[in-house]
């Protein structure tokens, strides 16, 4: 398993209270929501600094060579962090590359990837899904061998977070249980992020680089970190309920009557 997921498990688990009548020992908090940094440009003067705060970059990649290539660079820059690659018409001999890169994930979308890709089980599989994908589409991805789920949208000049987006995150955590990542603002406010917490999100992904102030990521990772995160209503998935016939429960009451 890629250290991306082993955080997206970590992240997501409670750490027990103390047992015994000895002083309780402190617990450190800890950062409840994943920080994911996306770099579109090549190159990034002061990439340390950009990165500062993220629990994972990732790198898109179009030419599989070039793309590769710069990958590994960042890889060994910030070792300190998994990377992941954006994936673009790219097979099993990409993905074997991105291996030897040390790259830790990749992020694959559904309709153009084939399926050679599942050869490899050393990458983690992120699957990058369209917003109108329909529910019993998104019942499936949940059974499909992928690590996690990526939510697609428009991101292009003054994006920011509206009542759509919250409804299709909360669709989306209601019909999935693997860990769910969307894209956000680089601008996104502290009580946004705790909303998309409460509604079931597991990691955000920021967008970085050309037009975006250095030490963002740094601002945003201090303003999760002093979230409260309260217990989620992702885990319990509501059941389908049963339809409630009048008729047959005043039946029942007059055979109890005689």
């Amino acid at each position: 398993m890629s250290r991306l997921i082993d955080k997206f498990n970590w992240v997501s688990q409670t750490a027990p209270q103390a047992m015994g009548f000895g002083a309780m020992q402190q617990v450190l908090p800890k950062p409840r929501m994943l920080l994911i940094a996306d770099f579109a440009q090549a190159n990034i003067d002061g990439l340390a600094d950009y990165m500062a705060g993220a629990d994972a970059g990732l790198f898109h990649i179009s030419n599989l060579s070039e793309g590769v290539k710069t990958l590994g660079e960042k890889c060994q820059v910030l070792s300190d962090i998994p990377w992941g690659g954006w994936l673009r018409d790219v097979g099993q001999v990409g993905m074997t590359q991105m291996v030897e890169a040390g790259c830790d994930f990749a992020v694959f979308p559904l309709a153009d990837t084939p399926l050679s890709i599942l050869q490899d089980n050393k990458l983690s599989k992120i699957l990058q899904v369209e917003a109108s994908l329909s529910g019993s589409l998104l019942r499936a991805v949940d059974m499909l061998p992928v690590d996690a789920v990526l939510t697609s949208g428009e991101q292009e000049g003054e994006y920011f977070l509206t009542w759509y987006h919250l409804m299709l995150f909360q669709r989306f955590a209601d019909l999935l249980t693997k860990p769910l990542l969307v894209p956000v603002p680089s601008n996104v406010t502290a009580n946004e992020l705790q909303i998309l917490w409460e509604t079931g999100v597991d990691g955000v992904m920021v967008k970085v680089g050309v037009g975006q102030p250095e030490g963002r990521l740094r601002e945003l990772r201090q303003a999760i970190d002093k979230l409260t995160f309260t217990s989620r209503r992702k885990w319990g998935r509501a059941d389908a309920l049963l339809p409630y016939i009048a008729g047959e429960r005043h039946i029942v009451a007059e055979e109890e009557d005689e």
